[in-house]
């Protein structure tokens, strides 16, 4: 299996969805090897996590949580930084040598940054690769066309592939437009939750101020993911202007990084709302754990996400959820509240109905919490581990 990442070294749903994905599959016998591109402790015990070092490279290190922060230790002790696009290239060029003298029957990789070395490792051993797809670069550009380098590697990818796995049916739609792959080759295997994963809430918050603020009569939403372009966070801000004029005690929590930082600061201070948004860095453990719980409603309003595995940690933390119609988490999810990420209008409407109506927070939580209950990740490896009987049974045939 190849990934780009896996917790505690993740930014994202990704190294949560192979980890969690990993950990299933390995309950019914499957051995699995992960190789990632950097080299940093996991403590996992489930399968084997291999670091893709290239030749006169001591060591890869993450040096922050963004995707092109890696740290490269050469033998001659000196460091250097690269592009996202070199290290792919890198990272290709090392799973090639590291599979070499070994012996797989299936291979399955994860999202645009590992797919070239998955083609290499088809066009080597002749074995099936399935390729899964969390997200396609016209959904991390916000529904625009994005880089035309990473479409030409998903497109290349794609078409080789012997199958796909798509986190939604939004997603399988988006392969199927972006790049003409027939339907039938495109499995969708939702991302999901283990309810009973979720661990107790100290009664000792991170957010002393927020919960201080709550105690007031203060109404807390929060919103939590990369700040970027995707996660529709302006129009988010642009509906708190309403909302905090009709009931002043709203504040907003965005918790996360991004290049997107600096923009939505300055767009709150404009609104004039800078004083009811507060701002966090990605925060992971127990810090994330009581931000899930802290709000009376998490808000999700991304202009295009292929799943949204983080409402479904909202719910299991408490807190009742607000998500586009464009998440494929919107697709698993009944009991929430839904809206077109450019409905602004609809967006208030929302947010203030809520936020005025305690039994309505109770209910919708009460009752999304109840269809927690019945997803597992077991169930998705289950789908996972028949297509790998399916795969294999062809090549044998």
């Amino acid at each position: 299996m190849l990934g780009w990442e896996l917790p505690p070294h993740n930014s994202g749903g990704l190294g949560v969805a192979s980890y969690n994905i990993c950990r299933s599959l390995s309950k019914s016998n499957i051995d699995i090897e992960f190789i990632v591109p950097y080299d940093s402790p996991h403590n996992i015990d489930f399968m084997k996590v291999t670091p893709a070092t290239p030749i006169d490279v001591t060591s890869i290190t993450r040096s922050s949580i963004a995707y092109d922060s890696y740290k490269y230790i050469n033998s001659d002790g000196s460091e250097q930084l690269l592009n996202i696009y070199d290290q792919q290239s890198i990272y290709e060029l090392s799973v090639i040598k590291l599979v070499e003298d070994k012996d797989f029957d299936i291979l399955h990789a994860h999202d645009w940054l590992t797919f070239r070395a998955a083609i290499r490792i088809k066009e080597l051993k002749k074995i099936p690769i399935i390729l899964h797809v969390h997200s396609v670069e016209s959904d991390r550009a916000g529904s625009k066309n994005g880089n035309p380098l990473v479409q030409e590697i998903e497109y290349l990818a794609l078409s080789m592939a012997d199958h796909i796995v798509a986190v939604s049916n939004r997603t399988k739609d988006k392969i199927i437009e972006d790049y003409n792959i027939p339907a039938d080759k495109i499995e969708v295997i939702h991302n999901s939750i283990n309810f009973d994963d979720i661990e107790p809430i100290s009664n000792q918050t991170a957010h002393t101020y927020l919960a201080c603020l709550k105690q007031n009569g203060y109404k807390i939403i929060t919103s939590i993911g990369r700040i970027t372009i995707q996660k529709g966070l302006p129009n988010l801000l642009h509906a708190l202007q309403e909302v905090i004029r009709r009931n002043p005690k709203t504040i907003l929590l965005i918790q996360g990084s991004g290049e997107q930082y600096n923009e939505l600061l300055g767009l709150s201070a404009d609104l004039g709302i800078g004083a009811n948004v507060l701002f966090t860095e990605f925060q992971r453990g127990k810090n994330l754990r009581d931000s899930l719980a802290i709000g009376n409603l998490f808000v999700m309003p991304s202009i295009s996400e292929p799943f949204g595995l983080t409402a479904l940690e909202a719910i299991g933390y408490g807190t009742p959820v607000l998500i586009s119609k464009q998440s494929g988490v919107s697709e698993i999810i009944n009991h929430c509240l839904k809206i077109n990420f450019w409905d602004i209008k609809e967006m208030i409407n929302q947010i203030h109905g809520l936020i005025n109506n305690p039994a309505l927070e109770v209910e919708l939580l009460n009752n999304s919490k109840q269809e927690l209950v019945n997803l597992s990740w077991d169930s998705s490896a289950d789908k996972i581990k028949n297509l790998y009987h399916k795969k294999l049974l062809e090549v044998s045939t």
